[in-house]
């Protein structure tokens, strides 16, 4: 390991890119602590601490905590995710955009530039939103409310965005990892030793004795490892393409695979399904005192067994309706087709089709399965069992995904200079 960073850092190209992506996050994390003009950051902090949850909650999470501080990147790069999954899915509904997503590299750049015209839009909206939403919590947050506030407050939010997604185009570019996710995952990361800290105090405290947090520290050991093992597993269905003569070159006649990976939809579910599923709660939670709203926010409270079981469902739905967007088995079958590829044993067109649907259905099931039980972890050992478990979930899920990517990344520099990667033997195992 020792000598595989200083490897690293032998290279001028790549320690280049790393101390590039280091600045930028530097920069971005010194954003975080900016607060909007006219705001009581500690007022509007103590409002979030007592919310316990909620799509607010979650949209902080994604944020990196500048939400919960009303900081001049409060919407964080979520207007950006937004309006990428939103093309995501034009592409599939709308001929215009699927005619666009296959025409290669001019087809992607505009593809790119409508996301950048979607994020502004959305970030005027949700700016708008937050600043109605601070106006409304009273004087001790806003002393000055009114049409000057909203209009400073969207314009620093709107150019606060845009710049975090500037940021994340950066990294991706001249850097190493994906900027966007590095964003997220560094403001996901800036947490933990809060959450340390407070897993400590928790010992201290005798809410959790030793043995219980001996148990957590493997449980938490087992998790990351079952996601590394979810995030790099592939079913790999073998394709073969026959040999071709033109003129006096022969072309062809390689045997190659098709890598279906078993979370093929990363995270995003697990977003729908929370969204979804928080809504209810969160919007009940302001009419306190009906008697209706009441049982609503106590039947879908995080941790409670409706909660749990519509949470599952949601996600393993999200998982299956999001594989079928991103992964189209007609389009893979006709394009094997057409340079004359085949699956052994399987007839071209329609049979292959079927056979990558049904087998892309087969795995995505234990995939959605097990997204689902790391997002309810927390959940059921916060309520069920009293233990204050601070890491897990969507966080965990995010940062080990994204570190592992950042990783194939760095190792793919590396070989490429046949210098030795971090893995055993110079190679990931997924990547075999």
């Amino acid at each position: 390991m020792i000598n595989s960073l200083q490897s690293v850092f032998k290279i001028p190209d790549l320690r280049r890119r790393i101390i590039y992506t280091s600045v930028m996050l530097v920069v971005y994390r010194l954003g975080g602590h900016i607060t909007l003009p006219g705001v009581n950051r500690l007022a509007i902090m103590d409002f979030f601490q007592g919310q316990g949850g909620g799509i607010l909650a979650l949209y902080d999470l994604f944020a990196g905590g500048n939400l919960s501080k009303a900081t001049i990147f409060a919407l964080g790069i979520m207007p950006y995710i937004s309006a990428s999954i939103i093309l995501q899915l034009l592409q599939a509904v709308i001929p215009y955009f699927e005619k666009l997503a296959k025409e290669g590299e001019e087809g992607r750049k505009k593809i790119n530039q409508y996301t950048r015209y979607g994020t502004v839009f959305l970030s005027a909206l949700q700016s708008f939103g937050v600043a109605v939403f601070l106006e409304s919590m009273g004087p001790e947050v806003v002393a000055a409310p009114g049409l000057g506030f909203k209009i400073l407050t969207m314009l620093t939010l709107v150019t606060g965005t845009i710049f975090v997604m500037w940021l994340g185009e950066q990294i991706s570019e001249r850097g190493i990892g994906n900027g966007i996710s590095l964003i997220i995952t560094i403001g996901i990361i800036a947490r933990y030793p809060v959450d340390f800290l407070n897993t400590i105090r928790a010992l201290q405290t005798k809410q959790i004795n030793y043995l219980g947090g001996l148990v957590m520290i493997v449980m938490m050991v087992l998790v990351i490892a079952g996601i590394i093992y979810m995030t790099m597993g592939q079913r790999r269905i073998p394709v073969q393409y026959p040999k071709r003569v033109v003129g006096r070159r022969v072309y062809g006649g390689q045997n190659t695979h098709i890598p279906l990976r078993v979370n093929t939809a990363g995270v995003i579910p697990i977003i729908f399904a929370q969204a979804i599923v928080m809504f209810p709660a969160t919007i009940s939670s302001m009419f306190q005192g009906n008697v209706t709203m009441d049982y609503i926010t106590r039947l879908l409270s995080p941790g409670a067994p409706t909660y749990v079981i519509v949470y599952t469902l949601t996600i393993i739905f999200f998982t299956y309706f999001y594989t079928a967007i991103i992964l189209n088995p007609v389009d893979m079958a006709e394009n094997m087709k057409k340079f004359g590829g085949f699956i052994p044993g399987i007839r071209p067109g329609k049979n292959t089709a079927s056979y990558i649907d049904k087998t892309l259905s087969r795995i995505t099931l234990p995939g959605s399965i097990f997204l689902a039980f790391i997002a309810v972890l927390p959940d059921i050992l916060i309520r069920q069992f009293h233990v204050p478990f601070y890491f897990g979930g969507t966080g965990l899920l995010i940062v080990v995904g994204v570190m592992l990517d950042t990783l194939q990344q760095i190792e793919s520099h590396l070989f490429m200079r046949h210098y030795d990667g971090f893995m055993k033997k110079g190679k990931l195992r997924g990547r075999r």
